[in-house]
């Protein structure tokens, strides 16, 4: 068993795949010689070659535009948009033809396409480079939306992505690049809408999402000391999403705390509160309680980035605050 950084995760995980399967083909920007902005693409050129690994202008549009094209004629396409913030430049392609057009065919045309990109805060990128997404794909009908949070599940979820027939958004939380992780030897291949449990707990549910599980779990760990035991669920997925799993933790200790890199508003945390509140309301015993980023630009100071986005500390005093009120 080795150990990999996030970022080292994405490359193996890619490899994997290109390695199992011809049709599994890379565009983007700087993807190539240069390894990648984030260096998640290091050795993919090198082994692959350019025709496999395709460097692109700087256009995002273009970059999907190729990819949707690629998928419909029988690749598997993996584009790369470097800032999840630029899905702005290029969301009539992703929401309005990538995301409808096996619908529209009636699944004549299948769209076995994952678009990767870096996502949210806490590098000091200022509030055009930071932005956290995931609740923009996850209301888009026909898209798949995938965030892991640790290396062994990007690669994991990555192979999951790349063989599903739909279009995939996969989210990389640019904190988390050089973070840690065990892999096991061999093929690692996971299931998309499964969520996780890496802590189980008997008097809270702390329900986080990519750069906010390790911050959960290590509350958790704080709030254990002050007596408060608590489970933390990975969601993972957030298309499908794993109702069951979240449904059950939540059950089980009758309290639900969200903890989310997105704004507050409409935030994945308010469609989770909306389906435990209709499906478990009688298990609870206390509200639910979201712990999110304002709806603010997120700041590129670095006092006011960490004071906006949920940190260890936050999390612990608001679980503290409302379990004892």
């Amino acid at each position: 068993m080795a150990q990999l950084t996030f970022r080292e995760a994405i490359a193996h995980g890619l490899a994997q795949e290109m390695r199992r399967d011809p049709s599994v083909v890379m565009i983007g920007e700087d993807i190539g010689a240069a390894g990648g902005v984030f260096k998640g693409t290091v050795g993919l050129f090198e082994e692959f070659g350019p025709v496999r690994v395709r460097d692109t202008p700087i256009s995002e549009q273009a970059i999907l535009g190729a990819a949707m094209g690629a998928a419909m004629t029988g690749l598997r396409p993996v584009a790369e948009v470097m800032f999840s913030d630029f899905f702005a430049v290029c969301w009539d392609i992703v929401a309005n033809e990538i995301a409808k057009s096996r619908y529209m065919t009636n699944g004549q045309v299948s769209f076995p396409l994952v678009i990767r990109s870096g996502n949210g805060g806490g590098l000091r990128f200022g509030a055009q480079h930071s932005q956290s997404v995931e609740n923009w794909a996850m209301m888009v009908p026909g898209l798949k939306v995938v965030v892991p949070s640790n290396a062994r599940d990007v690669i994991g979820l990555m192979a999951a992505a790349i063989r599903d027939p739909d279009p995939v958004i996969f989210l990389e939380a640019k904190a988390l690049y050089p973070t840690k992780s065990e892999i096991p030897e061999g093929e690692i291949l996971d299931t998309l809408g499964t969520a996780t449990v890496p802590r189980s707990g008997a008097d809270a549910t702390l329900v986080a999402l990519g750069a906010m599980v390790p911050r959960a779990l290590a509350a958790a760990e704080e709030l254990a000391e002050q007596g408060i035991d608590c489970t933390v669920v990975d969601v993972r997925s957030l298309v499908p999403l794993d109702t069951q799993t979240i449904l059950r933790e939540v059950s089980a200790t009758g309290r639900m705390f969200t903890v989310e890199e997105n704004p507050r508003l409409c935030g994945w945390g308010a469609e989770l509160s909306s389906i435990v509140t209709e499906e478990a309301f009688y298990d609870l015993d206390g509200p639910i309680v979201r712990i999110t980023t304002p709806h603010i630009p997120l700041p590129a100071a670095d006092a006011l980035e960490d004071l906006a986005i949920p940190s260890v500390e936050r999390i612990v005093e608001t679980v503290v605050k409302s379990m004892n009120s």
